[in-house]
Formats: C-alpha cells, structure tokens, sequence
C-alpha cells in the first residue's frame, strides 16, 4: 500500500509536534516538514535566554536537528519556502531560496504550521541599518552582536510587552535605554492597573527611561539610525529594536484558503481549512478559547503543540470523533526582578466577550507573618470570574519568587470551569517554608467571596 503523504508547512512548535507525533503514530505515512529559514526551528522564545548567556549557544536555542526527524523517518528541507498552495491538484509550489529554483510538492494531508511575522513598522527611514526587529534566528544574531558592540551606547525598543525583554537585555549590557509605547503604562494590554505598577517601578528602578503615550513617527540617520522622530520629539539612539505585534504568515495561500480580514486561516472545530485535506495550526489561527466560549488569537508554543497533537491525533479520519477542545493561553510577562504569568481571560477581554466579569487581587505576602519580610516575598494573585456563576475565566500571578505553580493551577481551574467555591475549599498542602496555611489561590478565591482571613 503505497504511503500518504503528509506536508507540514513550517519547522517550529506546530510542525514539530505534528511531525513527531504522526510519525509515532502511523506506519504507513511519508511526512515531509518545509521549512522556509536556512536554520530549523529556532525558538523565539529563548531569545532572551540566549541574549543573557544563559543557553548553550544559539544552535541549540532550537525544538529539534534536522538529524532529528530523519532518524525517525521523516524529512525536512530547510531554505524551502511555500509560495502557492494547489488545492486542484494537492500540490504545495516551493521556491528553494538557495537556487531560486521552484518545484510543487504533493501531499495527501496537509498541515499548515506557518506562523506570524514579527510587524514592521511602515514609517520612514525603517530600512536603516540597526533597526532590528526581535524574533528569529536571524534577528537574534544581529541583536546578540549589537549588545556587544561598543560604538552602541544608546538603544530604543519600541513596544513595551515583549519588548520589556529586549529593554533589560541592553540595560544589563551597559546601555542606555528608553522604552517607547504609545500605551499608558507597559504590559497594559497583558496585565491589571497593581501589576503595571510593578513593572513600570521595576524599570525605572533599574534605569530604562520611559517614554509612554509616545507615538513613532520615522527614523532618520546617515545610512544608520540616529534618531527616533515622534509626537512628542526627537530620541536620540544608535540602535531601535521594533517588537510591536505579529502578522500571519498567509499571503501564500490567499484566494486557496478562507482568511479572515486581518489574514488569519479560518479553521472550523476540527481545526480543518475550508479546503479538503489542509489543516491550519498555530499563531496563524484563532483557535477555541474555552472561558470565552469563542475563537481568539492565542500566540503561544504551548497552544500550538496542543493543536497539533489533536490534528495528528484525527488526521485520517473522515469526520473526527470530537472537536478540537479548545485552550486556556498562559503567558510569562517578566523584566529584572518582576515575574508575572497570566492565564485565560482578562477582565477586559471577558467583557468584551460579554460575560459580566470582575477581578480581584490580592496582595499578601507568601509565607507566614512570622518569617521575616527579607525571607518572604510579596506576592500579587488576581482572579477573574462570572459574578453570575462564579465560574473562574482567569488570573495573574507577580513576584520575585516562582509562583507559577499558582498560576497553572489557575490554568487547571480554567480549563476546568471550576469556580470560586471550588478553589477557595482546595487542599493545598502547607509548609512555612514555602507557603501559608491558605496557599495564596485559597485567599484570593475567598477575598472574592468575601471570606478573606476569616480566622
């Protein structure tokens, strides 16, 4: 029996489980991964790691070696990049960006996997030499070579979500650094008014100059970037790190494949295309969001693997057993000293989705009274609920310490549908060495019920 073939558009997360996962599963398969980079499967977000010195080097900041996959009995071709899809014919045309030559490839199933690009700024003078954009590999080895740079002693990043990592990568370095966003405050879009706080006190405590509610109009400089021109002035800089946001990489698939207006892969609950045979996974969908009850962007590593496990898992079924699930979304939001995860739906978002919603936080410290302020960190939790059905639909964590447990049990809870009474009756377990007799997702449950130390 001859083998199906299977294409995956894209080497990073998505492609990466499903690739493995359907060689694990299925014998009679022929799985081929396209890859667009010369480099397989970089990890964006290791970058920070590698910038600090803290990976064993930036080759291995990567899911896996091409050496990987065919020892298993896939195969992967890198410089590969997906031009056109043919749904008439089932075939995906590639040009082989190291000969410019093209060739069409045929596939059985087809799975996209290819991802976003980080957005470019249209403004004038963005092409000037030193203004880095901050994802891939590419990018994180001109950025790596740019904090060591000694002619570099002034350094804009422009957005301040992810770009707060880019701020205290060249801070450490010894730069100057000014954080640019026209928001309020950094990480507003992420995170509640009390955790901002934090983050825009940790900043400044550690010397990034913050320029908010600042508009970028255009760069200017003799053949590189001297100077940032915006609506409330000049900045000067020898370099710009532009992290603003992320666009689908789809414009290879228009008019083949249903988009939505801003280019996003429209999938149905199976995670299949309009197109028979071609399934869409990671950052270019919006997959289902289960506090919301609805499809959302959720940009992450780990929402990709779980869609393409689920994808492998009903490849070849003509109708799946059971729709795609649906994932909560976590994020870790840090800088310097400040730790931050956030999990399911901001209070914000769950409005927006038309839940009547609230948010409470608490700020407690994470041990018993009696352990000293310097061996007992301040914690912030919050928790976002139905206040009709005290269903959880999300929270936050902040600390110096690791808390994250906290926040994958809110993770767990959301997923869950479990509500305030099911967490604020949760047995932890306690040891002054690591917490209190109510462990901090107990008291943040109970404050929103009104119960807060009680005793």
């Amino acid at each position: 029996m001859e083998k199906q073939k299977v294409v995956i558009v894209g080497a990073s997360h998505g492609g990466h489980e499903a690739a493995f996962e359907i060689l694990d599963r299925y014998k009679n398969v022929d799985v081929t991964v396209l890859e667009a980079g010369d480099f397989v499967s970089f990890m964006s977000c290791g970058m920070k790691l590698f910038l600090e010195g803290k990976t064993t080097g930036m080759d291995n900041v990567r899911n896996f070696k091409p050496e990987d996959l065919t020892k298993v009995g896939g195969k992967i071709f890198n410089n590969t990049k997906a031009t056109k899809l043919n749904p008439d014919k089932k075939t995906v045309t590639v040009t082989h960006t190291d000969s410019g030559k093209n060739e069409e490839i045929k596939y059985d199933k087809l799975i996209i996997s290819s991802g976003v690009n980080p957005a470019k700024l249209p403004l004038p003078g963005i092409d000037l030499k030193n203004v880095l954009l901050m994802r891939g590999y590419d990018w994180a080895k001109k950025i790596n070579d740019a904090q060591h740079d000694d002619s570099i002693k002034n350094v804009a990043v422009i957005g301040a979500g992810n770009g707060i990592a880019a701020a205290e990568v060249f801070e450490k370095a010894g730069k100057n650094v000014t954080l640019i966003d026209a928001g309020h405050k950094p990480l507003e879009n992420y995170l509640n008014d009390d955790f901002t706080d934090v983050f825009e006190k940790e900043l400044k405590k550690n010397n990034v100059k913050l320029a908010m509610d600042t508009k970028v109009e255009g760069f200017k400089g003799n053949g590189k970037v001297e100077t940032i021109t915006t609506n409330k002035g000049d900045i000067k800089t020898d370099l710009v790190i532009i992290a603003v946001g992320i666009t689908p990489n789809t414009d290879w698939i228009k008019g083949a494949v249903d988009l939505d207006k801003r280019g996003y892969i429209k999938t149905n609950d199976y995670l299949k295309t309009n197109v028979d045979d071609v399934f869409a996974i990671g950052d270019a969908i919006f997959p289902f969001n289960i506090p919301a009850n609805t499809k959302v962007p959720i940009p992450s590593a780990i929402a990709a693997r779980h869609e393409a496990q689920y994808v492998s898992e009903h490849l070849f079924e003509e109708k799946p057993s059971r729709p795609f699930k649906g994932i909560v979304g976590a994020q870790l939001l840090e800088v310097f000293n400040a730790h931050a995860i956030t999990t399911g739906l901001s209070e914000k978002n769950a409005k927006r989705a038309g839940i009547n919603a609230k948010e409470v936080v608490l700020k407690d410290h994470l041990r018993p009274d009696y352990i000293p302020d310097s061996d007992n960190p301040e914690c912030y939790i919050s928790i976002v609920f139905n206040q009709d059905t005290h269903q959880v639909l999300g929270g936050s964590v902040l600390s110096s310490y690791d808390i994250s447990g906290e926040a994958n049990v809110l993770s767990l809870a959301i997923r869950s549908k479990l509500t305030l009474e099911d967490l604020a009756e949760a047995d932890f377990f306690f040891s002054p060495t690591y917490d209190k007799q109510w462990n901090l997702v107990n008291l943040v449950a109970q404050k929103a019920l009104n119960l807060y130390k009680i005793v």
